[in-house]
């Protein structure tokens, strides 16, 4: 590829495949786009509800994102558009300010989309995507599965038919509390039946009989429709048992046409209240994204920068936000169908996108008679999956910090909301981090007989001499810890009458900064006082080359050795040679 070619490709990679697209390839791409559609339908009207918005913004914010984020993008096979975690975050951030569904919220949601994106934009032009990567990977697990939770109780009311509060569970238990006489039975009985129809049709497809005689492909390709089959089966039955008559609530009239494309009313003071909540979906956004890009890229063995992903998305979420819909990212369900299919390029999403224009355009009629019962039941099924409490378990026998911030932040989306439960999740990670830092290990360590390595004292046969104590650190040395080495060294010194030299294995010491600079140079001045030697060993070229620039090289009581085994010789052969 030549250099003017590849700054295109660096800017555009669609340029990249779009070189040598083929007959076979838009054949492959064709079938995916076919089988994503089945799914997508469905589910951004679903999305969209979650959103606190009408069905029609889902289908609209599966339209010109995702051919951006195929334009623009690097994964070959991800699948922009809403998804229900974002969605409800969305709502969270917009339900305090003004009520659901009405014009207001709907044009505060375009702007959110919009924001989002020029966060994520400008994040990834300047070469900050690091910065929105620094949720831990236990506080989005706990965080997705807390809002999975609140996701499944927030279709409820749909699924009952009653107004149920769902910012947080205590709100939901109150409110259900209150409306459980009025449950409509109808929706109940219609809305039950369809999670029970979504939940047991694929394990009875799992009987060996029926496999032999379906093809298996034929069964994927149904169980992967499964929703759209049940939304068409719910609209024939309200059409020709007049369902309505019986208080089953439908989605309505929807507007038909390609999305309105317009900037959203906007003014410094909602740009303001929207700012912190675009934030977090900016940044939780990204990280479910690039996620699920990374997973389909590590398959396909294919590059992928992160800075460009970020763009991709940011780009994204401003179409979105100036076609009438709301902030979009990755999913997780329609990129592995996607993949599954045989998507070979992004041309997979331009085709699904033009598909729901023309459903958008010509076919919004048909789901007029659609129950919101039933899709309350396919968001609760399909996120309901989400819900698996085996991480909280596994990572509290691994390290307990990452299990108490797992635990914090489920509580905190359950029991406040799910941008609070968030923010306290993401505090949590760094108040531990800071501790588990303050508190380095710091081990003894002596030779292992008949090698030259050197391990703890304390879980290895080794040998030591009473004149020599060396001290390993594994961690850098900051101002968090500097402290907790020189206590270490005191309680050492205290235990022996006998010690003349102190060497600092620094092999696991990436940097020193200048707090522990200083705790440093007093540790030296402090053992030179009792005639004990400081050493250094095992310095890494860059911390050597700021401590060259420092005095305590110049000051330091004993040596800078290459490596401890050879501190330990010639400290060895030192005392050896003062004894005789």
């Amino acid at each position: 590829m030549s250099k003017s070619a590849s700054n295109i490709a660096r800017w555009f990679p669609a340029w990249r495949w779009l070189q040598d697209y083929s007959s076979s390839k838009f054949k492959s791409d064709l079938l995916s786009a076919l089988i994503v559609i089945a799914m997508l339908v469905p589910q951004g009207m679903a999305y969209a509800m979650v959103a606190g918005l009408p069905p029609i913004t889902g289908l609209y914010a599966s339209i010109i994102p995702m051919i951006i984020y195929a334009l623009i993008g690097g994964s070959s096979t991800l699948s922009i558009g809403p998804v229900a975690l974002i969605s409800m975050m969305t709502f969270a951030t917009l339900n305090p300010m003004f009520e659901a569904g009405s014009p207001v919220y709907i044009q505060a949601a375009c702007l959110l989309a919009l924001l989002v994106g020029i966060i994520s934009f400008i994040l990834g032009l300047f070469r900050f995507g690091f910065l929105i990567r620094l949720i831990s990977h236990p506080v989005i697990k706990s965080f997705i599965i807390a809002s999975a939770v609140l996701i499944a109780l927030s279709q409820v009311k749909y699924l009952f038919d009653v107004p149920l509060l769902t910012n947080n569970i205590s709100e939901f238990l109150v409110s259900a509390w209150q409306y459980f006489p009025y449950i409509q039975t109808p929706t109940m009985i219609l809305g039950l039946s369809a999670i029970l129809f979504l939940v047991m049709l694929p394990k009875i497809t799992q009987i060996t009989a029926i496999q032999k005689i379906i093809s298996k492909h034929t069964l994927s390709f149904w169980m992967k429709a499964l929703p759209l089959l049940l939304v068409l089966i719910s609209i024939l039955m309200v059409h020709f048992l007049h369902l309505e008559d019986y208080g089953i609530k439908t989605v309505g009239e929807i507007p038909s046409g390609f999305p309105p494309l317009s900037m959203p009313f906007w003014s410094w003071e909602l740009v303001i209240k929207l700012l912190p909540g675009a934030a977090m979906i900016a940044m939780v956004s990204f990280v479910e994204s690039i996620s699920i890009a990374q997973a389909t890229a590590f398959q396909q063995r294919s590059k992928l920068n992160s800075n460009q992903e970020l763009i991709a998305l940011g780009l994204a979420n401003i179409g979105a936000g100036l076609s009438s819909s709301f902030p979009v990212t990755g999913s997780l369900s329609r990129t592995v169908v996607n993949a599954d299919a045989g998507a070979k390029t992004p041309m997979a999403g331009v085709l699904s996108s033009l598909f729901i224009v023309v459903v958008s355009m010509y076919f919004t009629n048909a789901f007029r008679e659609l129950p919101l019962a039933i899709l309350s039941a396919t968001i609760i099924v399909s996120i309901w999956k989400l819900v698996d409490f085996r991480p909280f378990i596994e990572t509290w026998k691994y390290s307990k910090a990452d299990g108490i911030a797992m635990w914090v932040t489920f509580f905190g989306v359950l029991f406040l909301d799910i941008s609070t439960g968030l923010m306290i999740g993401v505090f949590s990670t760094f108040i531990l981090l800071l501790w588990r830092i303050s508190r380095p290990h710091i081990a003894v360590i002596g030779q292992i007989q008949g090698t030259e390595h050197f391990r703890n004292i304390s879980r290895h046969q080794v040998i030591t001499l009473p004149s020599i104590v060396s001290v390993r650190i594994d961690e850098s040395l900051s101002f968090l810890n500097a402290n907790s080495l020189k206590e270490f060294i005191i309680a050492e010194i205290s235990q022996n009458t006998q010690l003349k030299h102190v060497v600092l294995n620094c092999t696991s010491i990436s940097s020193i900064d200048l707090s522990a600079l200083e705790t440093l140079e007093e540790i030296n001045q402090e053992l030179d006082k009792l005639g004990i030697q400081l050493h250094l060993s095992e310095v890494k070229g860059p911390v050597m080359d700021r401590l060259n620039r420092s005095k305590l090289t110049h000051d330091l009581s004993g040596k800078v050795f290459l490596t401890h085994y050879q501190a330990m010789q010639t400290l060895h052969q030192t005392e050896a040679q003062i004894s005789t």
